[in-house]
């Protein structure tokens, strides 16, 4: 695993916020929120999860946009990766980007006091969500600087569900034995091989695979050492 992905596997809240800071003064923005989609299969059975937000002093408008969007969103994500603008009430606010428009989604005006756009993130097994800014004034974005942001977006997404996969897996951390399984049998070893290298029977080799695998909560033994990849267990 290269440097850079470890570092970023690494990163504390502490280091998002400040881009997602960066980001929003880009486009003077007057909020961000970030968005994790919880659950699986249809639409109905998942959710929108807030992970982190800065909705300024207004308090938090987290239920009020996906009360407002959520559902939408959630369908908008398994279809297409095109960033999603929309309108304040009454359309008083407005966020467009005429030079890109065959490239964005737009919503009706809802009910939100303030207009703004969302970057869809879909990183399949890792996760999926939305980076969300809200704007008071109204804006006519550069495709130069959607681009920019969306690419900003899924690159902050990875940190942020790498971050929540260790915070959800920390209470059920991998023993040096089940690391040590994993880490040969993502090398190509097979069972009897990893076995001999460790002086272990093949019996309780499965055996640590198996907890290993139901602990970084994985379907198979293949999607375990991609997960523990990920999580920085073993490279």
């Amino acid at each position: 695993m290269g440097v850079d992905l470890k570092s970023r596997l690494m990163s504390s809240r502490g280091d998002i916020f400040p881009k997602l800071i960066a980001m929003q003064k880009l486009i003077q923005a007057r909020s961000f929120a970030v968005f994790r989609v919880s659950g699986s299969g249809l639409p109905r059975k998942r959710v929108l999860l807030c992970e982190c937000e800065s909705w300024g002093a207004g308090g938090s408008y987290s239920d009020a946009f996906v009360a407002c969007y959520g559902e939408f969103l959630l369908s908008h994500i398994d279809d297409l990766l095109l960033p999603v603008m929309w309108n304040s009430k009454d359309d008083a606010v407005s966020c467009v980007s005429s030079d890109f428009t065959a490239f964005v989604t737009r919503l009706p005006a809802g009910n939100l006091p303030f207009a703004g756009l969302a970057f869809p993130v879909r990183l399949g097994a890792v996760g999926n969500g939305y980076v969300v800014f809200g704007v008071s004034g109204s804006e006519d974005l550069n495709s130069d600087v959607i681009i920019d942001l969306h690419n900003r977006s899924c690159k902050l997404m990875i940190d942020i569900l790498s971050l929540t996969e260790r915070k959800m897996t920390q209470s059920e951390a991998l023993s040096d034995r089940e690391i040590a399984c994993l880490q040969l049998a993502g090398d190509g070893r097979i069972s009897e091989e990893i076995a001999d290298n460790l002086g272990l029977s093949v019996h309780t080799v499965n055996a640590y695979l198996g907890s290993a695998t139901i602990k970084l909560d994985s379907v198979n033994r293949i999607q375990a050492i991609a997960k523990a990849i990920r999580l920085g267990y073993i490279n």
